[in-house]
C-alpha cells in the first residue's frame, strides 16, 4: 500500500536551485579541476553522489570528484555474503575507478588519511557516511567539510533526525548544508530548505526527497563554496535552540496502546523500514487455546470518529472490510491498514484478518487483553 508523499516547499534560505539536466557519469580526470571527496555509505547517499557526478561531467564544470569514501563491505542477505555499501557498489556500476573508493574502519586511520592528503582534495563533501570524522581529517581539505543533514539545523541533531521528526509529530521539516565541525552536526549552516510534511509519510520516502533536495542545494552552493564566500555568509547556529535526534534502538519498537492513537500512528511512520513497530498478538481458538505471535504493524492511520460507540471499550474492531481498529488511550482509535508476522510478506489488514478463519484475537495492553471481533 503506498503512503501520500506529498511534500510542499514553504521557504528555502536559497531559492534558486540548480535542476541542471543530467548527464553521463565520466571517470576521466582533469587536472585543472578542483578536487571533491565524497563520503557517504547507504542507498540514499547516492542521489547525492549522482548528483555531484552529473555535475562534475557538465562541461562548465570546475571540480571532479577524486575518490569516494565509504563504510566497509558487511556481511548481508541469507548467505551472509561480503557486500560492498551501495555508495560503493553505485559508483563500481557507473565506472569509478575501484581503487579510489576507499574503505577505512574509521576515519583516523593514520594509513587512510596518509592517502586522503595524498589526493589533496579541496573539498571534501558527506551524506550519511556513518562514521566520525577526528580533527585530524577535517583538518586535510583547505575548503573543509560539509555535511547534508536531514533536519533543519540545529533541530534534530544526531543520527536519527528524520525518524525523531516523525515520530514527534512534526508539521515541517527540512535539510541542511552545513560544514563540519567536531561538535555534532553543530557547524554554520551555508543553506536549508523547510519543507511541509504529510501526515502519512513513512521515513524512508522522507528521507530519500530530503537527500534529494539536499543534493540539489549543495550543487547550487559549490561554486561559492570553492571560493570561499560559503564560509563568510555561513550562519552560525543557536545552540540554545538545539536538539537532538538519538539512534533508534530495536527495543523502542513496541507499541503500547494505552498511548494516543496519533502518537502510535506517528511512531509507525517513524521506524518503518528499521526497526519497524510491532505488537504482541494471542490467537485463541473456538476451543480458547492460546498462542502467541509477534505482529508487525506496517501502516496505519487515525480513525478520526474514534472507537466506534457500539463496541465495547476494549474491544478491537475489524473495520469496513479493510482494517483492524485499535482503541487507544483517551478514546481514539487506530487503523491498521497492513500488517506481517515473522518470516511472512505485508498482507492487508482483510487478508490477516480472512486467514485468521474464526480465531480472536487478543492484544496486550498495560498487561491486560483486548477481545478483536468482526464489525
Amino acid at each position: 500500500m503506498n503512503c501520500s508523499l506529498t511534500l510542499r516547499r514553504l521557504f528555502c534560505c536559497n531559492s534558486q536551485v540548480s535542476r541542471a539536466t543530467p548527464v553521463s557519469f565520466s571517470s576521466s580526470s582533469s587536472s585543472n579541476k578542483k578536487r571533491l571527496v565524497f563520503l557517504g555509505s547507504p542507498q540514499v547517499s547516492t542521489t547525492v553522489l549522482d548528483a555531484l557526478f552529473n555535475a562534475s561531467s557538465a562541461p562548465n564544470s570546475e571540480f571532479e570528484v577524486a575518490a569516494i569514501i565509504t563504510q566497509p563491505p558487511a556481511r548481508s542477505g541469507r548467505g551472509k555474503k561480503l557486500m560492498p555499501s551501495p555508495v560503493a557498489q553505485y559508483a563500481l556500476d557507473k565506472g569509478f575507478p575501484s581503487d579510489l573508493i576507499l574503505t577505512p574502519e574509521r576515519a583516523g586511520e593514520e594509513s587512510f588519511l596518509s592517502s586522503l592528503r595524498a589526493l589533496q582534495p579541496e573539498l571534501c563533501v558527506t551524506a550519511a557516511y556513518g562514521n566520525i570524522l577526528p580533527t585530524k581529517f577535517l583538518n586535510v581539505p583547505p575548503r573543509g567539510t560539509v555535511n547534508i543533514h536531514p533536519s533543519l539545523l540545529p533541530h534534530y541533531r544526531g543520527a536519527a533526525p528524520v525518524q525523531r521528526a516523525l515520530q514527534d509529530g512534526a508539521k515541517e521539516t527540512g535539510v541542511s548544508l552545513a560544514f563540519t565541525v567536531r561538535a555534532l552536526d553543530a557547524g554554520p549552516i551555508i543553506s536549508c530548505e523547510r519543507l511541509e510534511v504529510d501526515d502519512q509519510i513513512k521515513a524512508p520516502d522522507l528521507l530519500a526527497l530530503l537527500f534529494s533536495e539536499g543534493s540539489k542545494l549543495l550543487v547550487h552552493e559549490l561554486p561559492a563554496i570553492f571560493d570561499g564566500s560559503a564560509k563568510l555568509k555561513a550562519q552560525p547556529q543557536d545552540d540554545s535552540k538545539a536538539t537532538l535526534a538519538p539512534k533508534i534502538t530495536p527495543e523502542e519498537s513496541w507499541l503500547s496502546f494505552d498511548q494516543e492513537a496519533l502518537v502510535l500512528h506517528n511512531k509507525v511512520r517513524a521506524f518503518a523500514g528499521w526497526p519497524g513497530t510491532r505488537a504482541k498478538v494471542l490467537l485463541i481458538d473456538s476451543k480458547g487455546n492460546q498462542s502467541e505471535l509477534e505482529l508487525k504493524i506496517i501502516t496505519t492511520r487515525v480513525l478520526l470518529l474514534g472507537v466506534p460507540q457500539d463496541n465495547e471499550v476494549d474491544e478491537i474492531t475489524f473495520y469496513r472490510g479493510a482494517s483492524l481498529v485499535f482503541p487507544c488511550g483517551r478514546s481514539t482509535a487506530l487503523e491498521v491498514l497492513e500488517v506481517q508476522l515473522a518470516g511472512k510478506k505485508v498482507v492487508t489488514a482483510a487478508a490477516f484478518w480472512n486467514g485468521l478463519r474464526g480465531q480472536k484475537l487478543k492484544v496486550y495492553s498495560s498487561g491486560e487483553h483486548c477481545i478483536a471481533s468482526i464489525a
